[in-house]
C-alpha cells in the first residue's frame, strides 16, 4: 500500500528532530568554550579586559537565545524554571559580570540538552504501520491477473490473495479456502479458516491457500488504514506532561523575586540583586530531574526494559490502572495441545498422537507444528510417513506404520469415515479430528497457555500502588473469561476491535488516574499510543507494537512489568530529593547574597557547588533499583553479569508453574 494514503505532518517533524539535538547541545559546549578561552587570556596576560570582553561576548552569544526563547515562553503564559535564569543573563549582561551570567547558561542549556538526550528518539509508529502495509493488489480483469497498487482497488474489484500475503482492502471470499491469521487485529492466536462467503479485514494474513475476493471497501477506508489513523490520533491526544521542575518553579520563581527586589531595595545595590539571580538560579531543578531520568532509563535497560522518553518515566511514578491485552501477553499467544479425547479404546493418547505427529511434520498447517511439540514433550520417536496427501486448510491424511492415518477438521474426517458421533459434531472450540484405519480415533483440543508468572505479576503490580487490573482482547468472550478467572482479574472485555479498544482506555484515562496500557501486537498500537503509558511485549520483534509504545520490554517476560514501574518511582523520587536539597541549599544561600556576603562570581561558584551535590544524588537513579515483592517488602536484585542472567532466565523457564 503506498503511503500517500496515511502520510502526516509527523514525517518532516521526526526528520528535523536530530537537528534539534545538535543546536541544544551547541549551546553548553559553546559557552564552556568562551569560559575556558577567558580565563586562559586573564590568566596569561596582565590586562583583564580581554579576558572580560570574551566573557561579555560569550554571554551575549549563548545568552540570548535564552533569553529569546524564555520570552516567547512568557509571552505563551508558560511560567517555568527558566525566568530566574533568564533575569540572571540580563543583569550580568547589564552590571559587566559576565562571568556569573556565563555560568548561569552552562547550567540552563545543560540543563535543557539532558533533558533531550533522555527523551530519546520520538515513536516512529505511523510510519512503520505504513512501511509493513500492503501496497500491491492482484486484480482479475477479463484478460487475467494484474498487478496494481492497491488505491486504484476499487469497490467490488475482483482480487487473488496468494499464500502468505496480507489482505489488501477489506473484503469477502468468493473461491477458494484457507486460514488467515488475525492476531495482528483481534488479537486472537488461532488462525481463522475461511471459505466462500466469509468477511476479511485488511491487515489480516492469509495462510497456505490461494483466495479470490471481492473487495467491500477501498483501502484507504479499510480496517488497516483505521488502525494507522488511530495510531496516529491516538498520539495527538495524549495529555502533555508538566515538568517536575515546572511545577516547583511555580512557587520558588516568584519567592526568588522577591528577595531579590528586597535585597535590592534594602541595600540599593544591583550587585546584590544580581548575586540573589545567580545563587537562586534553579540549577537543581533543571538539573535534577534529567540526570534522575536519565539515570532510571539506564537502569531500566540494564533489566533489558527501553523507556523511549523522560516524560513516560514520570507517567510510570502515578499509574494507577492497568489495562492488559490476552494474547501474548497474559498468555503465550501460540497454540499448544490442551487436552486429546480418545473415542476408540483400541488406542491410547501416546499411540495416538504418535500417529498424528508423523502425519503433521510433514504439514504446512498452522495447527500442525503443535501437535509435533506435544509428542516431542513426551519424547515420542516419529516414523516417516507413506503416501501423504494434504488438502489445504482442511487437513492431511497417509500411512503411518502401516495404518491410514488422517488429521484434520471435522467435515475432511467425515468424507473418509462412515460415523461421525453427535456428540463430536456437536462440540465447539479449536479441533482437529484423528482417523485411524477408516475409524474416528479422537480429537485433539488447542488452547493458548496462560503464562506461569502472571498472577505474581498481578500482585506485584497491586503492592506498587495499581488500584485497577483489567483484560481487554479481541478474542472471543468464552476465552477471554476463561484467562480472567484464572489469573484473578475481575474486568476483562472481549470481543474488542483496536478503535474499541482504543476509546475503552480514553475512558480510563479520563476518570480513573494514570493508565498503563501492555500489549504486543498490531492490534494494541493504538490504544499503546493512548494510554498514559504504553508497554509492548518485544521479545519475539515487536514491530509497530514497540514502535507506538512509551516502554519497550525486549524479553517476552511480563514479569519487567512491574520491573518498570519500580524504577520510575524510585527515579522520580531520587529527582525530590535532589530538587528539594538543591532548593534548600539555594534558599541558605540567597539569605547571605542578599545581606551582601557572595559575589555574583562567588554566587556562581557556589551555586556550581550545589549543583555538584544535586548531580550526585540524583545518578543513584542509575544504580540497579530495588524491587517490591507481591508482599511488600524490598529485595535488593543484585546486578548479573550477562551469564548469571542467562542461567537465571533458563532456570526460570524449568522451573514449575
Amino acid at each position: 500500500m503506498n503511503a500517500a494514503p496515511y502520510s502526516g505532518g509527523r514525517t518532516t517533524e521526526l526528520a528535523r528532530e536530530p537537528l534539534a539535538s545538535v543546536r541544544v547541545a551547541v549551546i553548553p559546549v559553546a559557552a564552556i568554550v568562551f569560559i575556558a578561552a577567558g580565563a586562559a587570556l586573564r590568566l596569561s596576560l596582565p590586562d583583564s579586559t580581554w579576558g572580560d570582553a570574551v566573557w561579555l561576548t560569550g554571554l551575549v552569544i549563548t545568552g540570548a537565545p535564552l533569553v529569546v526563547n524564555t520570552l516567547g515562553s512568557v509571552l505563551r503564559r508558560h511560567f517555568a524554571t527558566d525566568i530566574v535564569a533568564m533575569l540572571a543573563v540580563v543583569t550580568a549582561s547589564i552590571l559587566r559580570e559576565p562571568l556569573a551570567g556565563l555560568i548561569v547558561v552552562l547550567m540552563q542549556s545543560g540543563g535543557e540538552a539532558l533533558e533531550r538526550y533522555a527523551e530519546g528518539r520520538a515513536s516512529r509508529a505511523v510510519r512503520a504501520l505504513e512501511r509493513d502495509a500492503p501496497r500491491i493488489a492482484h486484480l482479475v480483469s477479463q484478460d487475467g491477473v494484474h498487478d496494481v497498487p492497491v488505491e486504484r482497488v476499487r469497490v467490488g474489484d475482483v482480487l487473488v490473495v496468494r499464500p502468505g500475503e496480507m489482505i489488501p482492502c477489506d473484503c469477502e471470499v468468493v473461491a477458494g479456502e484457507s486460514h488467515v491469521d488475525t492476531s495482528r487485529l483481534t488479537g486472537e492466536p488461532i488462525p481463522v479458516a475461511v471459505r466462500p462467503g466469509e468477511r476479511l479485514m485488511s491487515g489480516t494474513l492469509n495462510g497456505e491457500g490461494a483466495l479470490t475476493v471481492r473487495a467491500t471497501a477501498l483501502a484507504s477506508e479499510s480496517q488497516y488504514a483505521r488502525i494507522v489513523e488511530l495510531v496516529r490520533s491516538a498520539e495527538a491526544s495524549k495529555a502533555p506532561l508538566q515538568r517536575l521542575a515546572d511545577r516547583y518553579a511555580v512557587w520558588f520563581t516568584p519567592v526568588t523575586l522577591l528577595v531579590c527586589l528586597a535585597a535590592w531595595l534594602a541595600s540599593g545595590d544591583a550587585l546584590r540583586a544580581l548575586a540573589v539571580l545567580v545563587v537562586a538560579t534553579p540549577c537543581p531543578l533543571i538539573l535534577a530531574t534529567p540526570i534522575a531520568i536519565i539515570g532510571g532509563i539506564d537502569s531500566a535497560a540494564s533489566r533489558q526494559v527501553i523507556v523511549r522518553s523522560g516524560a513516560a518515566l514520570e507517567r510510570l511514578e502515578h499509574v494507577r490502572v492497568a489495562v492488559f491485552d490476552k494474547t501474548g501477553t497474559v498468555t503465550v499467544g501460540r497454540p499448544r495441545v490442551a487436552r486429546i479425547e480418545i473415542l476408540d479404546s483400541n488406542w491410547s493418547e501416546e499411540e495416538l498422537l504418535r500417529l498424528a505427529a508423523a502425519l503433521e511434520q510433514h504439514s504446512s498447517h498452522p495447527l500442525a507444528r503443535p501437535v509435533v511439540d506435544a509428542a516431542a514433550e513426551r519424547g515420542l520417536a516419529l516414523p516417516l510417513p507413506d503416501s501423504l496427501v494434504e488438502s489445504p486448510g482442511r487437513g492431511v491424511r497417509g500411512v503411518v506404520a502401516g495404518h491410514e492415518v488422517a488429521v484434520g477438521s471435522r467435515a475432511y474426517i467425515a468424507d473418509s469415515i462412515e460415523h461421525v458421533p453427535a456428540a463430536v459434531q456437536r462440540a465447539a472450540g479449536l479441533r482437529a479430528y484423528v482417523a485411524i484405519d477408516g475409524t474416528l480415533t479422537g480429537v485433539i483440543e488447542y488452547a493458548d497457555s496462560i503464562r506461569p508468572n502472571t498472577a505474581e505479576v498481578l500482585r506485584t503490580l497491586r503492592a506498587l500502588g495499581v488500584e485497577r487490573i483489567l483484560l481487554l482482547s479481541g478474542d472471543h468472550e468464552e476465552n477471554v473469561r476463561a484467562v480472567a478467572q484464572q489469573i484473578g482479574v475481575d474486568q476483562w472485555v472481549a470481543d474488542l476491535l483496536p478503535a474499541e479498544k482504543v476509546d475503552y482506555v480514553a475512558r480510563l484515562s479520563a476518570t480513573s488516574g494514570r493508565v498503563l496500557m501492555v500489549g504486543d501486537g498490531t492490534n494494541d498500537a493504538p490504544a499503546l499510543s493512548r494510554a498514559d503509558v504504553g508497554i509492548a511485549i518485544a521479545g519475539h520483534g515487536g514491530g509497530v507494537t514497540a514502535e507506538a509504545a512509551d516502554v519497550v520490554i525486549l524479553v517476552d517476560d511480563i514479569e519487567r512489568v512491574p520491573e518498570a514501574i519500580e524504577i520510575g518511582q524510585r527515579a522520580m523520587r531520587i529527582a525530590r530529593q535532589s530538587i528539594w536539597t538543591g532548593l534548600a541549599l539555594s534558599a541558605t544561600a540567597m539569605v547571605f547574597a542578599a545581606l551582601g556576603h557572595i559575589a555574583p562570581a562567588v554566587g556562581a561558584m557556589l551555586q556550581e557547588g550545589i549543583d555538584v551535590a544535586v548531580i550526585l544524588n540524583a545518578l543513584r537513579a542509575a544504580v540497579p533499583a530495588d524491587t517490591v515483592n507481591p508482599a511488600g517488602s524490598l529485595r535488593v536484585r543484585r546486578t548479573l553479569t550477562r551469564s548469571d542472567r542467562i542461567a537465571g532466565l533458563q532456570a526460570s523457564d524449568r522451573s514449575p508453574p
